[in-house]
C-alpha cells in the first residue's frame, strides 16, 4: 500500500470535489496524500473502505507515540517531512529532566516542586517540562521502587524509567501500569522479555543499540510481536556521528521507507558540562529528537530550548498570530492614550508587555495583517493608514475613547499622513522603532 501513486489513491477517494480538505480537488488531495504531506483524517467524507485500504499508505512514516496518560501526555513523532518548510513539524521535542533515586524523600518532593512549576508563558502559550526521567542509581530495588511510588504521587506528567536491569523496569512498569510509562532501554539481548514487558503493561519502550544493524535487528523482532510504541536509541559519544544517525534515520524512513526506522528518537544527554548539554539538547530539537533527557534542571538554559521549540514547531506557512481587536492594557478609560500594532502574536505581546512595563493603562489596537510583523504588513500593504483607518471604524474606536491620539510604530512613520486622512480628528504620533524604547517616549512624549 505505501506505494500507491496519487491516480490510485484518488479512485477510492469519493470525488465529489467538495474542497472540505482545504484543496479544490481530490486528486490534489490524493497526490498530496501520495506524498506524505496530508493525512486521510482530512477527508471528512473518506468512506470505511477505503479508511481500511489507504491506512498503511496515508499513515505518517514516522509513528506518533504517546507517553503518559490522561490529560497530561507527550506525543513525539507523526512527522512526515525531512524539512520544516515543507509543510510543518508536527510533535514537538519532548523535553525532560534527570532525577535518580539516590536523593532523599525531602529532595525528591522538592525537586520534582521546581520541576512541576517551573513554566513559561510565551506568546500567548504555556510551555513547560513534558517529562521525567528517574533513573536506577542506587543498586537497590527497594529503594527505587519506593522513590518511584513518591515521583508517580507528585508529578502527573510523563514518566521515562531508565535502568539496565530488566528486573527493576519489570517491576517498575507493573507499579507505573496504566500512566504508560516509557522504559528505557532494551538492547537485542533484553528486547524479548522487555518487549513481551511492554505490551503486557501498555508501556512505551526504547530500543538502544550501538550500531544500525542491531538496532533494525531489535525493531524487527518488536514488529513480529505487533508492539510498535518504540522509541530508537542509537547511542554513539561522537556529537557529528549522532547528528548523522538522526539524518540517516529520518530520511531512511520518509524517503526510502525503511519502516524500522520510522519511529521518533529517545536521546540521554550528558555531557559533564552544562553549556554542551544544551547546544546538544538544541540540536536535537532542530534535528529530529524525540525525547531529550537532560542532566540538570538550568533554568536559563531551559527557558532557551523551549522558546527555540516553540518557534520550530510552528507552522511556517501560518504565522502564529492574535484576533484583530481592541485590547486593554491594564485598566484603561476614555481619556487612555491608542497604540497600534500589528496581530503576529510575538509583535502583540512584546509590545503589549512593554506598555504594561510603562506602568500606564491603554488601549492596543491590534488590526489584522495576516499574522505579519510591522515591516513585513507593511510591505505587504497589509497595515497602512487605511486599514488602521477601517479597522477602527469597524471596531467602533471613536465610541469607546475619548482621545483622539493613535501612536503608530516608528518603523512605519511614512504612513502617519495617510492614517490621519483615513481618522478624521485623530492626531497620529510617531512611536519609537523598538518596543523597549515605550517606557521613556511614554515618560517623554505621551505623559507630556
Amino acid at each position: 500500500m505505501a506505494a500507491l501513486t496519487g491516480l490510485q489513491i484518488q479512485k477510492l477517494l469519493p470525488g465529489t470535489n467538495c474542497k472540505k480538505c482545504g484543496l479544490n480537488t481530490c486528486l490534489a488531495f490524493a497526490m498530496k496524500l501520495a506524498a506524505k504531506k496530508a493525512e486521510l483524517s482530512e477527508c471528512p467524507d473518506a468512506s470505511d473502505e477505503a479508511i481500511h485500504a489507504l491506512g498503511a499508505a496515508a499513515a505518517p512514516p514516522i509513528r506518533s507515540v504517546t507517553i503518559g496518560a490522561g490529560a497530561e501526555t507527550a506525543t513525539v513523532g507523526g512527522e512526515t517531512v525531512l524539512f520544516r518548510h515543507e509543510r510543518t513539524f508536527v510533535n514537538p521535542t519532548a523535553l525532560g529532566i534527570a532525577v535518580d533515586d539516590t536523593i532523599t524523600a525531602a529532595e525528591l518532593e522538592q525537586r520534582v516542586g521546581e520541576l512541576a512549576a517551573y513554566r513559561l508563558e510565551r506568546v500567548g502559550e504555556e510551555i513547560r517540562l513534558d517529562l521525567i526521567c528517574f533513573a536506577f542509581k542506587s543498586g537497590v530495588a527497594e529503594q527505587f521502587l519506593s522513590a518511584l511510588d513518591k515521583l508517580a504521587s507528585l508529578w502527573d506528567r510523563a514518566i521515562v524509567v531508565k535502568a539496565d536491569d530488566p528486573a527493576v523496569l519489570r517491576d517498575a512498569a507493573k507499579k507505573l501500569e496504566g500512566r504508560k510509562p516509557l522504559l528505557a532501554s532494551a538492547t537485542l539481548a533484553t528486547i524479548d522479555e522487555l518487549g513481551d514487558l511492554a505490551k503486557e503493561t501498555g508501556a512505551a519502550l526504547a530500543v538502544a543499540a550501538d550500531d544500525m544493524d542491531d538496532l533494525v535487528a531489535a525493531v524487527t523482532q518488536l514488529e513480529e510481536k505487533d508492539f510498535r510504541d518504540i522509541l530508537l536509541e542509537l547511542r554513539t559519544d561522537d556529537l557529528c556521528e549522532h547528528i548523522q544517525n538522526n539524518i540517516i534515520i529520518r530520511r531512511g524512513a520518509l524517503r526510502s521507507g525503511i519502516k524500522t526506522l520510522g519511529y521518533p528518537s529517545f536521546k540521554s544527554i550528558n555531557t559533564g558540562n552544562a553549556l554542551d548539554d544544551a547546544i546538544e539538547a538544541g540540536i536535537e530539537v532542530v534535528k529530529y529528537g524525540g525525547v531529550v533527557v537532560l542532566p540538570e534542571f538550568d533554568p536559563a538554559s531551559l527557558s532557551s530550548l523551549l522558546a527555540m521549540r516553540q518557534n520550530i514547531y510552528t507552522d511556517p506557512q501560518k504565522p502564529v498570530q492574535v484576533e484583530p481587536n481592541l485590547y486593554p492594557i491594564g485598566e484603561p478609560n476614555a481619556e487612555s492614550p491608542v497604540f497600534v500594532t500589528t496581530n503576529f502574536s510575538l509583535t502583540y505581546f512584546i509590545v503589549s508587555s512593554e506598555i504594561e512595563n510603562t506602568g500606564i493603562s491603554a488601549w492596543l489596537l491590534v488590526p489584522e495583517c495576516e499574522g505579519m510583523s510591522v515591516l513585513t504588513a507593511w510591505a505587504a500593504g497589509k497595515f497602512g493608514g487605511d486599514r488602521i483607518g477601517a479597522f477602527a471604524k469597524e471596531i467602533g474606536l471613536a465610541e469607546r475613547t475619548e482621545n483622539r491620539t493613535l501612536v503608530i510604530p516608528g518603523y512605519v512613520a511614512q504612513i502617519s499622513g495617510e492614517t490621519e486622512e483615513a481618522m478624521p480628528g485623530w492626531q497620529v504620533v510617531v512611536g519609537p522603532q523598538e518596543a523597549g524604547d515605550l517606557e521613556s517616549f511614554v515618560k517623554n512624549v505621551v505623559g507630556a
